[in-house]
C-alpha cells in the first residue's frame, strides 16, 4: 500500500475507525510516528466535505497524444492532438467532441490558449510556428518564428494587453507574439541548456517560466524583454509553474518530488515532498479560485491529483481513474474546476471539485 492510497484512506475515515478497534498498538503508533515525521500527511478536516470525482472521455484519433488542455470563453474543454495533427474540443456538458484538423501536416501542435474572442493559440512543436485557429470556421493562421534557432515552441500563454508570450524549448529562447501586428519578438535565455518550458503571467504582467533544464526559475519584463533568474536548490528541475494571486510561485520539481514555492520578491523558496516521494515526478499544476494549489504525480501508478493547500501545508491525493499517462499540464476553470489531458491513455478529462 502506497503513503497516497493511505492517505486516501484517512480522507474517506476508512483508517481512523479502524484505529479506534485495532488491538495493536504499534500500529497506531506507527501512525502517530509517521504524521509526525512527515511520512504521511493527513489532510485537513475540511476535506471531509471536499467532493472530488474525475471524468474522462476517450479522444476520437487513436495515439493522438493530447498534451495540453485549455479552456476557452464559453467554458469548453480544448486540447492539443499532438500526434494526430488536430485540436480537438470538447463539450463538458454533453461529453462531445470535435476535433479541427491543422493545414500544416506534422505540426505537432503541443500547447494552448484561448483568446477573450474564443480564438485557439497554439504552438507548432515540430514546424516552428505559432498558430490561431478560428472554431467557428476551422481557418487557420499561421505565424513562423522567425529565427531557425528557436526550435520546438512550447508552452503559449496571453498576458493583460493581449500580448503572446510563448516558450521555445530546444532552441532555449522565450518569446512574444503582438497579434495585431503579427510581429515575433525572440529573446534567448541567460544560461545555455536552460530548456525554456512551464510560462505563466503574473499580476503586474510579468511571465515567470521554468528552466527545466536547470535549477532555475526565470522572469521576462514585458517591455524590455531583459531576464532575470531564480536559482532552486540544487539538482532541481522545475518542469511546469502556477501563480497565485499573491504573485508567489509555486512549481513541480520533476527531478526531485517535490512541489515549491518561489517569492520573487524576497527570493526565498519553500518546498515540500510531494505525497508519492522523491520518484512522484510532479508535472502539470494549476492554482483554483481559493488559492488551493493542484497538480499531477506522473511517477506513479496510477498517476495521482494532489491538492496542496497554502495555508494549512496539507496535502491529499486522488488516483486517476485511467491511470493517468502522464498529465503535462492543466488549467483551472473560472468556476474551480480542473481540466487535464492524459497523454498515454489518450483521454482528457475534468477534475470536478466542490464541497
Amino acid at each position: 500500500m502506497t503513503i497516497p492510497h493511505i492517505e486516501n484512506m484517512f480522507r474517506l475515515g476508512i483508517l481512523k475507525g479502524w484505529i479506534k478497534k485495532v488491538k495493536h498498538k504499534w500500529l497506531l503508533a506507527f501512525f502517530i510516528f509517521a504524521t509526525a515525521s512527515g511520512l504521511l500527511s493527513v489532510p485537513a478536516i475540511g476535506l471531509a466535505t471536499l467532493s472530488v470525482r474525475i471524468q474522462e472521455w476517450d479522444v476520437p484519433t487513436p495515439n493522438s497524444r493530447p498534451d495540453d488542455p485549455s479552456v476557452a470563453p464559453d467554458g469548453s474543454l480544448w486540447y492539443t492532438g499532438m500526434r494526430s495533427n488536430t485540436l480537438g474540443r470538447v463539450d463538458p456538458r454533453t461529453g462531445q467532441i470535435r476535433e479541427f484538423p491543422l493545414k500544416t501536416p506534422d505540426s505537432g501542435p503541443h500547447g494552448l490558449v484561448a483568446d477573450k474572442e474564443g480564438n485557439i493559440w497554439f504552438t507548432a512543436n515540430y514546424k516552428g510556428y505559432l498558430g490561431r485557429l478560428d472554431p467557428r470556421t476551422g481557418k487557420v493562421t499561421e505565424y513562423p518564428i522567425p529565427d531557425r534557432a528557436a526550435q520546438g515552441p512550447h508552452t503559449p500563454v496571453f498576458d493583460q494587453k493581449g500580448i503572446l508570450w510563448f516558450t521555445v524549448q530546444e532552441g532555449d529562447f522565450v518569446g512574444r507574439l503582438d497579434p495585431q501586428a503579427g510581429v515575433i519578438t525572440l529573446k534567448k535565455s541567460l544560461t545555455p541548456s536552460s530548456v525554456p518550458y512551464g510560462i505563466a503571467v503574473n499580476s503586474k504582467g510579468v511571465p515567470f517560466f521554468c528552466e527545466f533544464g536547470t535549477n532555475k526559475l526565470a522572469s521576462i519584463d514585458p517591455i524590455s524583454m531583459e531576464i532575470t533568474e531564480y536559482p532552486l536548490p540544487q539538482n532541481a528541475r522545475p518542469r511546469r509553474l502556477a501563480i497565485a494571486s499573491s504573485d508567489q510561485v509555486y512549481y513541480t520539481d520533476f527531478a526531485r518530488g517535490y512541489l515549491g514555492r518561489l517569492d520573487p520578491v524576497t527570493r526565498k523558496v519553500e518546498e515540500w515532498l510531494s505525497p508519492g516521494r522523491v520518484e512522484s515526478r510532479p508535472y502539470g499544476i494549476a492554482i483554483t479560485p481559493d488559492g488551493v494549489v493542484w497538480y499531477s504525480e506522473s511517477g506513479v501508478t496510477p498517476n495521482t491529483i494532489v491538492r496542496f493547500d497554502p495555508s494549512t501545508k496539507a496535502f491529499a491525493t486522488w488516483p486517476i481513474p485511467s491511470g493517468g499517462g502522464v498529465v503535462r499540464n492543466m488549467v483551472s476553470t473560472p468556476e474551480g474546476d480542473l481540466y487535464i489531458a492524459c497523454s498515454g491513455v489518450n483521454k482528457v478529462g475534468i477534475v470536478k471539485i466542490g464541497h
